[in-house]
């Protein structure tokens, strides 16, 4: 038996419905031309269908109906299982000279993670990958969509994975779907951030929901997904219509200060960039550019007022106490505001990391 899809199985041969045409006849004493002339057909057809060569149509059946008495449903569905049988032996010679095009890809990972299903036979994972892209063949790969254009774009100025990068945003895009939201309004999506700040001292418990159900209001899918091994991303913005964008983080450093940071970064794409622009925060790529540093400003300025951080740097020595009040002052989390001195070289990488909160990704259960 051959595999055909899920949870269902195709035999390896289908016989033609003309054998059993063949059987029929030789059980009744008819001949092949004795039958041609009773239906009407040239002896050269019922040979041919015999032979499987040429199908049994929709008046073909119902003249074996009335010569027979067996009726046309029955030879019509013969004819129509036949050729699906065919059509999937021609399938799975086509996707056996495709299996090559599975070594770009972290398909064991990608079974484990829920992308795909698991299959041990390469010719099913070829239909699993196309099913998941939703592409006909290899070819359209790279460009059935913006995310995956780019992701192959992108992968040649850093170390990422063209493949698991692409990969990890197409499932972005697959789990956007099921999300309910409303037309992009920009002043509700500004009003989403200001409100976001206090959620970066909750818990993910709390702020994940949160964070999805207020940007969505706004017009926004926020999207947590855990990262390919070798995708290196931290986070995606790109808009999925006019009306309609999408935030993708994936919790790469799994450090509360930075995953905050890439979601204002990414809001600042969508507030100060253009619709038609695709975005992917790849840490280790050559190039950041004009847009990116925007967007890092962006992020740092709503996170921390510009004013108050100035303020904290004059008004003395930055000691745990200093940091957590301060933070505390302007309704943030502690880690912000230590992330942002560490990074401005304000206070050494290895003080007061006790402020620091480490986030994880709950394992699935099955």
């Amino acid at each position: 038996m051959t595999k055909a899809g899920k949870n269902e199985y195709t035999p390896d041969s289908v016989s033609p419905p003309g054998e059993t045409l063949l059987e029929i006849l030789e059980d009744l004493g008819m001949t092949q031309a004795e039958f041609a002339e009773r239906t009407g057909r040239p002896r050269k057809t019922i040979n041919e269908i015999v032979k499987g060569k040429t199908a049994i149509t929709s008046d073909t059946a119902l003249q074996f109906e009335h010569v027979l008495g067996i009726s046309a449903i029955f030879w019509n569905n013969r004819e129509r299982r036949f050729r699906e049988h065919i059509s999937i032996l021609e399938e799975r010679e086509r996707l056996s000279k495709q299996v090559k095009w599975l070594k770009m890809f972290p398909i064991r990972e990608m079974g484990s993670e829920g992308y795909i299903e698991k299959c041990d036979i390469d010719v099913d994972k070829v239909r699993e990958l196309l099913g998941f892209f939703g592409i006909a063949s290899p070819d359209q790969w790279g460009q059935a969509s913006a995310s995956t254009s780019a992701a192959l774009r992108c992968s040649k100025a850093c170390k990422s994975d063209s493949g698991a990068l692409a990969a990890w945003l197409r499932k972005g895009e697959l789990l956007a779907q099921s999300v309910d939201t409303q037309t992009f309004d920009r002043d509700r999506f500004r009003q989403c951030l200001s409100d976001a700040r206090a959620l970066t001292r909750e818990h993910p418990k709390i702020f994940v929901p949160r964070l999805k159900n207020m940007s969505a209001e706004a017009g926004v899918v926020v999207v947590f997904l855990k990262q390919l091994s070798r995708s290196r991303v931290s986070g995606a913005t790109r808009w999925l219509t006019s009306s309609r964008a999408l935030i993708q983080l994936s919790l790469r450093y799994k450090a509360n200060d930075q995953l905050w940071f890439s979601f204002f970064h990414e809001a600042g794409h969508l507030l100060l960039h253009g619709k038609r622009e695709f975005f992917l925060d790849l840490h280790d790529a050559r190039a950041k550019g004009k847009e990116e540093e925007e967007a890092n400003a962006f992020a740092a300025d709503i996170l921390i007022p510009r004013p108050a951080y100035r303020a904290l740097l004059r008004e003395g020595p930055l000691t745990r106490r200093r940091v957590a009040d301060f933070a505390s002052d302007i309704g943030i989390s502690p880690d912000i505001v230590l992330g942002r001195l560490q990074h401005d070289h304000h206070v050494p990488f290895n003080k007061f990391n006790d402020l620091k909160k480490q986030l994880r990704w709950v394992p699935k259960t099955h």
